[in-house]
């Protein structure tokens, strides 16, 4: 057992825990923030997708002891902090477009959006596939690519 501060979601947190233990299982099961999914464990699927310091990061295999003294944002609080627009916009886009079927994966997806999208306000199909590499059981990858354009192009006229 270590005692460590995580910063997550804006807020320093003490913890004392393993800290060979994932991250994912810290912040569901210490911190609460079930909004992170487990999937498969083996950074696969995506499911577990948060970010830290901005990147897209699979937390199912990141010992929590790697994330002390990085910024951590799961999904509630994505449409805050650094990819807050694109994370906020996701989301409802996500809503109007319907793009989930069961829901499950879509945390994680859209954590991987608003990263991508922080980087790259404009991507192609092909630049979306590359960065997006989560696994959507229901096969929604058609409305999510259209989700994402949605986005850039509301990003676009903002600016």
């Amino acid at each position: 057992m270590a005692s460590m501060t995580l910063r997550v979601n804006g807020e320093a947190i003490d913890v004392e825990l393993d800290p060979a233990k994932p991250l994912l299982w810290v912040l569901r099961e210490e911190l609460g923030l079930t909004g992170t999914k487990y999937g498969c464990g083996v950074a696969a699927c995506g499911a577990c997708t948060i970010h830290l310091d901005g990147r897209a990061v699979r937390s199912c295999i990141l010992p929590a002891d790697a994330a002390e003294g990085a910024e951590i944002t799961t999904i509630e609080a994505v449409s805050g902090g650094a990819a807050g627009v694109a994370g906020q916009l996701a989301q409802q886009a996500w809503i109007e477009m319907q793009v989930p079927q069961c829901g499950y994966c879509q945390s994680g997806m859209i954590m991987a959006v608003a990263a991508l999208l922080g980087e790259n306000p404009n991507p192609s199909d092909d630049e979306i596939d590359a960065a997006v590499t989560n696994i959507c059981r229901c096969g929604t990858y058609p409305r999510i690519r259209k989700a994402v354009h949605a986005v850039a192009r509301h990003m676009e006229t903002a600016s």
